[in-house]
């Protein structure tokens, strides 16, 4: 039976999932964490088929997570499940290295078979997803209707840890990199995105991508 981890801060998030696992595969064995410092931790004691995470995990919510995952376990296969917009984030991830990415809101089954999918050693996204690679992406049309496409990956990953409450120095030690840069990286977000400030900032996401906190 595969051996499956669930990474998410929201214990309900967990319980239901374990659920539909159980469901899915009787006898399954799976563990949680609710940050991701206990992935870390739980990686290092014992060996995975499946790490089931949220992006908006506390000690992660950046794709530098899943290159720090596969130091632990380059094999383990990794589903994103967020409450983040697929079309916004699923091609980010899958190009990060991810197997599969589900949005929170999906019924049961597509749960299911995203995680048969992924066990099967086969890549999974959405058909939401699938059409939308099928007409291409970041074009014109893309940032007119949802300007948090015109964000690079560096980008999108400081405007998440703003609209988590991350101060510019904390951002600079998570991410390794210098205040200025960071600084940078906050004004071309706030240009972008034409905000003024980090509140306005969050509205837009949340608008826009999905969750905001």
């Amino acid at each position: 039976m595969p051996n499956i981890l669930i990474a998410d801060d929201h214990a309900i998030v967990r319980y239901g999932t374990t659920l539909i696992i159980k469901d899915l595969m009787p006898g399954v064995h799976v563990s949680e964490a609710e940050n991701f410092s206990q992935v870390l931790k739980l990686l290092n004691q014992q060996r995975f088929d499946l790490l089931i995470l949220d992006i908006n995990i506390p000690g992660g919510n950046n794709l530098q997570m899943i290159d720090v995952v596969r130091l632990h376990q380059p094999q383990i296969r990794i589903l994103i499940f967020s409450g983040y917009d697929e079309q916004l984030f699923a091609l980010r991830y899958l190009q990060a290295g991810v197997d599969g990415y589900l949005v929170k809101h999906s019924p049961e089954e597509d749960l299911k078979t995203a995680i048969r999918t992924i066990l099967n050693n086969e890549k999974y996204i959405s058909s939401t997803v699938r059409q939308h690679l099928l007409n291409g992406l970041n074009t014109k049309s893309d940032i007119a209707k949802n300007p948090l496409q015109s964000l690079s990956n560096r980008e999108m990953e400081v405007m998440q840890l703003l609209i988590k409450g991350s101060s510019v120095a904390d951002i600079g030690s998570m991410l390794s990199l210098q205040i200025s840069t960071v600084s940078t990286y906050k004004a071309r977000i706030f240009d972008k995105l034409d905000v003024a400030n980090v509140i306005d900032l969050a509205e837009k996401v949340r608008l826009y991508g999905g969750q905001a906190s």
